[in-house]
């Protein structure tokens, strides 16, 4: 890893009011040079210099995790494990499931996990709408389908008061509108990814009054 990639990451994290410890930096080095070789082989992700994957993958997945409380956070469409692998690597306390039904994303999963010595994330590979687990406090995902979709297909695996984290680039408001009566939208956060002028939001949402499994 070149020392102006370590510089654009740390100068990244810093600009997002990340301060990490040497021992988190170098994860999230490994990490890149890890899913760098990976996507060579295994086309991973349409992000092909590490440059942008700096930006694109994992100050994109940072910019999230003032909003990350845990203890149980999944990671829905985690694809090679983003955002999820970068939050536990910045926030050892969570307890981090990766869900996706692409075998070599998972795969890759398994050996990011297994290189970076990560003991609080667990890969999964299997559908959404099959996935069966002890409920999460909070459901992430910045690859899903539409809001509802996402909503919808997760509600199984939330617990009451717990809430949904829609990464998202430009509003689509139709989608805001297609949700259930019995689905809050709580905060629409502007992002602010270091190196990208790209639009990038959080809409956290939330399960009120009668609970949608009901509907």
């Amino acid at each position: 890893m070149t020392a102006s990639i370590e510089r654009q990451l740390e100068d990244g994290l810093a600009q997002l009011g990340l301060g990490t410890g040497e021992p988190a930096l170098q994860r999230l080095l490994e990490l890149l040079a890890l899913l760098h070789k990976w996507n060579r082989a295994y086309n991973l992700t349409a992000v092909r210099s590490l440059d942008e994957m700096v930006i694109k993958h994992v100050l994109d997945s940072a910019a999230v995790l003032p909003a990350i409380i845990g203890p149980r956070l999944l990671d829905v469409g985690a694809g090679p494990g983003l955002p999820g692998l970068v939050l536990a690597i910045l926030k050892p306390e969570l307890d981090v499931t990766l869900l996706d039904s692409n075998g070599k994303k998972v795969r890759f999963q398994r050996q990011a996990i297994l290189e970076l010595g990560l003991s609080n994330v667990t890969p999964v590979q299997e559908r959404v709408e099959r996935f069966v687990a002890p409920e999460f406090d909070q459901v992430i995902s910045r690859a899903f389908a539409s809001l509802a979709d996402f909503v919808t297909m997760t509600d199984h695996l939330l617990i009451e008061g717990g809430e949904w984290l829609a990464m998202k680039g430009r509003i689509n408001e139709d989608e805001l509108a297609d949700l259930s009566a019995s689905t809050v939208l709580r905060e629409r956060r502007v992002l602010k990814v270091p190196g990208d002028s790209a639009d990038r939001h959080l809409l956290r949402l939330e399960r009120i009054g009668r609970s949608a499994r009901q509907e």
